[in-house]
């Protein structure tokens, strides 16, 4: 029984494709749509997007957290992003139920559990008033 781990290179770990996609049917719009994983550099664009530093304050930004990540998982069927952060404001005018079917879907492929969004949001305390 050969137990000889085989380590990654450099150059091997790079070339592997492992972004993934999904599709899903979304009833509410009639149609089905395609999902992409994020990058890794893509979450953590995400994360700072929706978080807020000041000073020593931090806090979690959830003005319009599903349309932001429905934006940058959402792509076509060439793999290319259906929409852009312009766009976020009128994806978040859509069903919540329609948002929150994407969205979860989204954020399970990102690695992102509910319980992970909400410990997110727990551990960092409001800023201060004015702050």
């Amino acid at each position: 029984m050969d137990n000889k781990r085989k380590f990654g290179t450099k150059a091997a770990i790079l070339a592997v494709q492992d972004l993934t996609t999904v599709e899903i049917e979304v009833p509410e719009w009639g149609c089905w749509v395609r999902i992409r994983t994020l990058t890794s550099g893509e979450r953590d664009n995400f994360e700072a997007e929706v978080t807020a530093v000041n000073g020593r304050n931090t806090r979690v930004n959830a003005r319009n957290i599903r349309a932001k990540l429905v934006a940058a998982t959402v792509v076509d069927e060439e793999g290319r992003p259906l929409f852009g952060l312009a766009d976020v404001e009128a994806l978040s005018t859509k069903s919540a139920k329609a948002m929150d079917h994407v969205f979860g879907k989204a954020a399970e492929l990102a690695g992102m559990r509910e319980a992970d969004i909400e410990e997110l949001a727990q551990n960092f305390a409001p800023t201060p008033a004015g702050g």
